[in-house]
């Protein structure tokens, strides 16, 4: 690698500059290296389809290696940076939240991606060495990479060292799932007592998630043990199999599937004929049907106005929704102020401001809102009110404050 000054490798884009210039002295210094992505954007494409095909593989390749800078950036910055800090005193996991919430802010990321993140580049620079050649080469793709590091991430350094001899020089012939299954049974046989420990493991830690989908839609995800996930899927599917026989049932096998798991979780023969409380964030204007600007249901997001206009006065009259209206101005779409004297915010300000936030309110953090702090320090004078009241997550609440060196 190309020397450089230390303060350089916190801009990914600065060390991808100085590895492509090492790389290819034909495009001159460093600083001729944004000129060139930006000759890059606007250059006109090959007209022979040979060469679109020969273009997208050396872009691919690039995008490796770009992958590969941003990975080593990430390892090198955070050696130098925890190293500062814990030099002047602070203590490691300060350091570690704070190292990590500047990484996030250098990527425009959510400091829990910047954290995946870090954890990844550590892992290939520190005992991956040839995964991370395989990337830099532009063999292998960052994806997967990646799952070689999951996949191998409770392993000693020694087993994991064999993993990374024995499956870097096959990635370049390997799909993101061949790469999976691979590293997983290199892992398990080097290791088997660790991979029957981590399954007992991750059977206590069963769970069940819920993430939104596009259309009005949500993807609920069942964490289960793999027998019994097996059967749950077979008995979706032997519902789909016995309904395909009856002539007037038209739903597609994969209604049938969501149908069913539906009415057997909920208990009811119609899924909808369930009590259902619909927390929903909506204009006046928007309720009665004077405009259509979409609304926000708490744990999903934005949905179209009719929609919510359907959840808050139902058709079927059999249907329990309890809807819980929090009105925003329909000029600035914010909801009506509210205030407390204490330092704590009360149940129902905490409440306000989820609903008005609605994710954490530091830039480019997605994340669930945990906690609610003080914009403007309590001890600085700063009210318990909506205004001065912000929702965080809860990784962010606890780096506030602590990014100066």
């Amino acid at each position: 690698m190309a020397a450089v000054d230390i303060a350089m490798l916190a801009d990914p884009a600065q060390l991808w500059a100085v590895e492509f210039s090492a790389a290819h002295p034909e495009f001159g210094p460093v600083d001729e290296v944004e000129e060139f992505a930006a000759r890059l954007g606007e250059t006109e494409l090959p007209s022979a389809d040979d060469e679109r095909l020969r273009l997208l593989g050396a872009l691919e390749k690039l995008a490796s290696a770009v992958a590969a800078a941003q990975v080593r950036a990430a390892a090198a910055y955070d050696d130098s940076a925890r190293a500062r800090r814990l030099a002047k005193g602070q203590p490691d996991d300060r350091a570690r939240r704070a190292v990590t919430s500047e990484i996030a802010g250098a990527l425009h990321v959510s400091p829990h991606k910047a954290g995946r993140l870090l954890g990844v580049a550590r892992c290939l620079v520190d005992e991956l060495p040839q995964t991370l050649a395989a990337l830099e080469r532009g063999e292998t793709t960052h994806w997967r990479a990646t799952l070689v590091v999951r996949e191998t991430a409770l392993l000693s350094k020694e087993s994991r060292a064999i993993v990374d001899e024995q499956l870097a020089p096959r990635l370049g012939l390997l799909g993101d799932g061949a790469v999976e299954r691979e590293a997983r049974r290199i892992a398990q046989r080097l290791e088997p007592g660790l991979a029957w420990k981590q399954a007992q493991k991750a059977t206590v830690q069963r769970r069940v998630t819920i993430r939104p989908a596009p259309d009005c839609m949500t993807v609920v995800t069942a964490h289960l043990p793999v027998a019994e996930g097996v059967a749950v899927f077979a008995a979706l599917s032997q519902a789909a199999d016995s309904a395909a026989v009856d002539p007037d049932d038209h739903r597609s096998r994969g209604q049938v599937m969501a149908d069913t798991l539906a009415s057997r979780v909920l208990g009811t023969s119609q899924a909808a004929n369930v009590p259902v409380e619909v927390q929903l964030v909506i204009s006046d204007q928007a309720l009665t049907g004077a405009c259509d600007e979409p609304a926000h249901v708490h744990g999903y997001g934005p949905i179209p106005a009719p929609l919510a206009r359907a959840l808050a006065d139902p058709p079927d009259q059999h249907v329990v929704r309890q809807v819980r209206r929090l009105w925003s101005s329909p000029e600035t779409g914010e909801l009506v102020q509210m205030e407390a004297r204490s330092r704590q915010f009360p149940a129902g300000l905490r409440r306000f401001i989820v609903a008005r936030d609605q994710y954490c309110r530091t830039p480019w953090c997605d994340a669930p809102i945990r906690q609610i702090d003080h914009v403007l320090p309590y001890a600085d004078g700063g009210p318990t009110s909506a205004a001065n009241g912000q929702g965080l997550c809860q990784w962010c609440n606890l780096a506030k404050g602590r990014m100066a060196p």
